[in-house]
Order: structure tokens, then C-alpha cells, then sequence
């Protein structure tokens, strides 16, 4: 694929800067600006993904989230963008199911295993979740990635169970252990 003109770099970075606005309408017509072959570069379907997501343009953005993974099969970001628009357009099952068949390609990547770790809890999986959020926690030793699951909705039936207080107190296999137990 050819690399991406100046002109074309400016056009994704104005449709950034609409998103970071709250206006994906005019982020969307920033990219609409590009076209022929640079209209399919990974690049510029993964911020038109993220104007259809910030849009709630579900359908549209199942399509770009295909063909992302389709163009760049090794990316996580490509299937984390797939998981999430599955999440939203077809069910937390049909988004667990598809990233839970790739993730062993990429055995590195924390996200996927977050991602895994709240549709896990939104389906009542509590112990799956704990475990993916163990795995999600090792491979990203940060404070930030800990701090984003307090917060995070998705993950709220966990800490119904275990407390959000619990995070910053155990890791690894002790947090398994307090979510199993009854």
C-alpha cells in the first residue's frame, strides 16, 4: 500500500481534531475528502472507524472493523476495534466469541485480554474475567490499566462481587481467588 500524502495526513489529523471536538459529522466529512487507493489504507479506515463509533454508526463501522482486519490481520488494534463494534451492533456474546478465537495470536497484548476480562464480567463469567484481568494486569504493570478497570462499567458485576477497594490490594492469582469465593 502507497504511504499517505501530506494532504491526505492533514485530512486525518482534522478528523481527529473534529472527534477531540465532539463532532464526528464533520470528522466524518474530513475523511470523505480522501479517496481511491488511500481511502483503503489502514490508516485512514481506523480513524474512520473511530468517527462511526464515536457516532454510534454501528453498521458502518462493523464494515470498516472487516475490512481493517482483513488489511491488517496482525494488528490487535484491528480486532479490538472488531471486538468493540460486535459489542455494540451484535451483542457482548458475538464480541467475546470473536476476540476470544484470536487471542492467542497475540500473546503479548493486554488489551485483548482487558477487553476479554469485561465481557467476561458482563456475562456473569466472573472467574473468566478475573482471569483475564490477571493476565491483562501482567502483561501491563501499570497504574493506569488498574485505574481504568475501578472505573470501568463493564467491569462493575466483579466488583460487586470482590470490592473495588481489592485491586490495588491483591494481584495475580489472589484476585481469582477472591472472585470464586463465596
Amino acid at each position: 500500500m502507497n504511504a499517505l500524502t501530506q494532504a491526505e495526513r492533514f485530512q486525518i489529523e482534522a478528523a481527529e481534531g473534529w472527534l477531540m471536538l465532539g463532532n464526528p459529522q464533520e470528522a466524518h466529512e474530513e475523511l470523505e475528502h480522501i479517496s481511491g487507493e488511500s481511502a483503503y489504507h489502514p490508516t485512514v479506515l481506523s480513524m474512520r472507524w473511530q468517527v462511526y463509533a464515536a457516532a454510534g454508526w454501528w453498521e458502518a463501522a462493523y464494515v470498516v472493523s472487516k475490512a481493517l482486519c482483513e488489511l491488517a490481520p496482525k494488528s490487535p488494534a484491528a480486532w479490538i476495534c472488531q471486538a468493540n463494534t460486535l459489542r455494540h451492533y451484535k451483542g457482548v456474546v458475538e464480541a467475546w466469541s470473536m476476540l476470544l478465537g484470536v487471542v492467542t495470536k497475540f500473546d503479548q497484548d493486554a488489551v485483548m485480554r482487558y477487553n476479554l476480562a469485561c465481557y467476561a464480567a458482563q456475562m456473569g463469567l466472573l472467574e473468566e474475567s478475573c482471569g483475564w484481568l490477571v493476565q491483562a494486569f501482567e502483561l501491563e504493570e501499570s497504574t493506569q490499566l488498574k485505574l481504568a478497570a475501578i472505573y470501568d462499567p463493564d467491569l462493575q458485576p466483579l466488583w460487586d462481587k470482590i470490592g473495588r477497594d481489592k485491586l490495588f490490594e491483591i494481584t495475580g492469582h489472589q484476585l481469582q481467588k477472591v472472585a470464586t469465593s463465596e
